[in-house]
């Protein structure tokens, strides 16, 4: 460790806790799949790939067939390409054994190519658009489109049907409730295309949390000869956002799974009257003593944090260091005056006392953006 700034310490136990937690909400009839897409949260995908796999974890969420191959080289789960494709991607795709998400006639052809050539029946999951206007076919001519190609195709088969909600942590959405009955049309057009699929699913953390959806799916995917899927993130990694509206079924029994760590790299004495950092925009009223950390917003300590900014703070011996001065790109300045610490000393940069919600407020954005922005190497602990 003294060979790196700083690193990430990822508990493989609250891993699988946070796992089993999801499980439990959503029941035993109910299939988990852990999204892993942006390195795993910043986590490192393929570590945490690893671990739930180990833990029998079926199903797996990736942003792209480079991380697709990265995760699959570590366990042998199903892996949902998550976030589209190229065509010419399609080759790569069966030979890793990768499972795309699709929505237009040229993504099945492209499929039916590849899976012809290597001689291998493909599966497929069919994204439909109900409000998002992101990714999917939009129900009518749209995907009637898609479905009499997958339909008529003797190599690629559809597997799943899915879409994603906008507003799922909004208890009662009048939105979650137009794109319910857009995906409830959309299944049946499906449906009537002779197309049955193994798994039908739409929900992240989200709505597992908020749960009203929930039972919807589960009858919906019943009424098709499917099972219901959750792509739950977020929790996973011990986080869900708050519930606007009711009371979260899942947020309490999450717990982070990540501690950002650095090492004091030096120590000084300032009097009263010395300024710090970029710009003089601190200036101490008293002696003090900082501790400067060989971390900045390079590494993903976004310059927000700084002093009469976000007036963030890291933890050292247990205890709030403020930040003094502007955070810098590879150096960050903390107040220690009164704080026992030596040089080499560890420091928590993210962890208990300074979370992901803590980072989030000081910068204006979300916690995703704050795990998703951490540049730092993982390892596994207990």
């Amino acid at each position: 460790m003294a060979l790196v700034k700083s690193w990430l310490e990822i508990s493989g136990a609250r891993l699988v806790e946070n796992l089993r937690a999801v499980q439990a909400v959503v029941g035993a009839d109910v299939e988990t799949l852990a999204v892993v897409k942006a390195n795993g949260y910043g986590h490192d995908a393929a570590l945490v790939a690893e671990v739930l796999s180990g833990a029998g974890l079926r199903w797996l969420g990736v942003s792209d067939i480079e991380e697709g191959v990265r995760v699959r080289d570590v366990c042998d789960a199903r892996i949902l390409v998550m976030c589209g494709m190229e065509l010419g991607d399609a080759p790569a795709i069966v030979a890793a054994g990768l499972t795309p998400v699709v929505w237009t006639v040229e993504h099945v052809a492209a499929m039916e190519s590849a899976a012809e050539s290597a001689g291998e029946r493909v599966a497929v999951h069919l994204e439909i658009d109900t409000g998002m206007a992101r990714q999917g076919a939009r129900s009518g001519t749209e995907l009637a489109a898609a479905l009499e190609r997958l339909a008529a195709s003797a190599w690629v088969r559809c597997e799943g049907v899915m879409s994603h909600l906008s507003c799922a942590e909004v208890s009662g959405s009048a939105v979650t409730a137009e794109q319910m009955e857009q995906f409830e049309h959309a299944l049946e057009q499906v449906v009537d295309a002779g197309i049955s699929p193994d798994l039908v699913h739409l929900g992240n953390t989200s709505a597992v949390d908020e749960g009203s959806t929930l039972e919807w799916v589960r009858a919906k995917a019943a009424w098709a000869g499917a099972r219901a899927m959750v792509r739950t993130g977020f929790a996973v990694y011990g986080h869900a956002l708050p519930v606007e509206g009711g009371v979260g079924e899942l947020a309490s029994r999450l717990r982070p799974v990540e501690t950002w760590k650095t090492r004091v790299t030096g120590l000084r004495e300032i009097a009263a009257g010395a300024t710090v950092g970029y710009g003089a925009t601190f200036v101490a009223s008293a002696p003090m003593r900082l501790a400067l950390l060989p971390v900045g917003y390079a590494d993903g300590f976004r310059r927000e944090a700084s002093s009469g900014v976000g007036d963030g703070w890291v933890m050292v011996a247990g205890k709030r260091a403020r930040v003094v001065g502007r955070v810098s790109m590879n150096l960050t300045t903390v107040d220690v005056t009164g704080i026992e610490v030596e040089v080499g000393d560890e420091v928590v940069l993210l962890g208990e006392g300074v979370s992901a919600e803590d980072h989030a407020r000081w910068c204006g954005t979300i916690a995703y953006e704050i795990l998703c922005g951490v540049r730092a190497p993982s390892v596994v602990t207990s």
